[in-house]
């Protein structure tokens, strides 16, 4: 299933000829010219750290459910077995950094990876705690389980910000989300996933996908069976004479963004760059068993494509597993240990590990920033049923690529790992910074339906890690 929505403007990051494009096309999406020059001019300081416009792209490599930090990036081997757990730690490339034992791929890769071992929503709800992940506002009211998208909790997740400020006409939009929406039992759909106030037209584009299945095809990306090239030549040129018709209509905004939708439909449909992206057939056997054959770890290697394609943030959620405890997910209530050994960090640290080196070797990995995350983190003590339970208060979050300095730890928790010591950062930092990383000072204003002023973060980038 292809689920398509809205369209955006023509932005791009960077200067002189490219930067007067973005200038004469700000008003589409409620920027104004003074805001977007006064985020620009508050930038230049910044860009002088070497990371500010670096990254051209984003793969925000998701965990839903929530990574434990005590058995990755901020393991405590002195504490008491009930709360280090079982698994020992394994040093890493990164001199004094220790992670988990199940991270044999990635400890070798931490010369490139900034962890951040304070990270605080202070929510122990997947949904609401996973709506201020995605879009840096606390969600209201905190621990909200089941939340819906609903006011007053309608910020813009990051995706969506970005295709209000870089979307385009072309093959394929700025923004995906792979495999599938994040939702809680039930099918309730986190809060956070679209693009709120920002309107329709800015939601991500849903792909509801399997890219590990052998007949994998994204639905609406090819031509009806018996559509002749005559035929859709025809339909095509029909559907120029009708717009040609509308006159004056074709001034109205509401127009125009409705031709970059659907010119982008178009295109994905007739064009050869969108729905090559899609072809994992194209994909050697060996880069695909590299990754690993299942359906996340299959979205990761699309993702990599999709970035190729020139898509400036892919969302990777990851799914529910069938026959796995826990649904498969990351949400270890009970069999903590074990679903982590048998089959959750196995295939997180080999897809993980296979997205960098994969980017690295393509020369991307220094224009891509890869974020690793989840909604939260886990309780410091196993509850009765060998699981831990949600924890907001203290977790961790790994950055790569795209300005972000590699063999880098920034905070600290305390013994037990269940709060910050130092260096707390909080979710709106993290996505000042990726937008830092995609040249975008957090004080870039987008409008709310009202036409108020709104920066696309409230928080700070985070200068210890770029």
């Amino acid at each position: 299933m292809l689920s398509v929505t809205g369209s955006g403007l023509s932005l791009c990051d960077g200067h002189s000829r490219r930067e007067w494009m973005r200038i004469g096309s700000v008003g589409m999406a409620g920027l104004s010219l003074p805001t977007l020059l006064q985020a620009r001019a508050t930038a230049t300081n910044a860009s002088l750290d070497g990371a500010f416009g670096k990254a051209k792209s984003v793969i925000l490599f998701g965990l839903t459910g929530g990574a434990p930090q005590h058995e990755t990036f901020d393991p405590k081997p002195e504490a008491p077995e009930n709360i280090r757990g079982e698994f020992g730690v394994i040093n890493s490339r990164t001199s004094g950094l220790y992670v988990g034992e199940l991270m044999p791929r990635t400890s070798a890769l931490t010369d490139r990876i900034a962890v951040l071992r304070a990270v605080v929503t202070g929510d122990n709800a997947h949904s609401s705690s996973g709506y201020q992940m995605l879009t840096g506002v606390a969600h209201q009211p905190l621990n909200r389980e089941s939340a819906l998208p609903v006011a007053p909790n309608l910020a813009p997740c990051t995706g969506a910000i970005v295709r209000a400020l870089k979307d385009r006409a072309g093959e394929l939009p700025a923004s995906v989300t792979l495999p599938e929406h994040i939702w809680n039992d039930g099918n309730f759909p986190w809060p956070g996933q679209d693009a709120g106030f920002l309107g329709r037209r800015f939601d991500p584009w849903l792909m509801k996908c399997d890219p590990n299945q052998n007949s994998f095809q994204v639905g609406g990306m090819q031509p009806l069976a018996n559509m002749t090239e005559v035929r859709y030549d025809g339909r095509r040129s029909l559907l120029q004479q009708m717009d040609a018709r509308l006159g004056a209509l074709k001034n109205s905004s509401t127009i125009a963004k409705y031709d970059l939708y659907s010119q982008q439909a178009i295109n994905l449909v007739a064009g050869d760059r969108g729905r090559s992206a899609f072809d994992l057939n194209q994909e050697t056997p060996a880069m695909r068993d590299r990754y690993g054959r299942s359906r996340y770890a299959q979205s990761a290697l699309l993702a990599r494509r999709l970035i190729e394609a020139g898509v400036s943030l892919v969302q990777l959620n990851w799914t529910r597993i069938k026959d796995k405890p826990n649904q498969g997910g990351w949400d270890t209530h009970k069999q903590h240990s074990e679903s982590l050994k048998s089959f959750l960090m196995p295939m997180m640290d080999q897809a993980y590990s296979a997205l960098l080196e994969d980017l690295d070797e393509r020369g991307l990995l220094d224009e891509t920033l890869v974020v690793w995350f989840g909604e939260f983190g886990h309780t410091p003590k196993f509850n009765g049923n060998a699981g831990r339970d949600h924890w907001g208060h203290c977790f961790s979050v790994a950055l790569a690529g795209g300005g972000i300095r590699g063999g880098v730890v920034h905070g600290s928790s305390d013994a037990q790992a269940a709060y910050p010591v130092d260096g707390r950062v909080a979710p709106k930092d993290l996505i000042a910074t990726i937008f830092h990383c995609l040249g975008f000072a957090p004080e870039t204003e987008i409008r709310d339906p009202f036409g108020r002023p709104l920066p696309i973060s409230r928080g700070s980038v985070i200068r210890e890690i770029v």
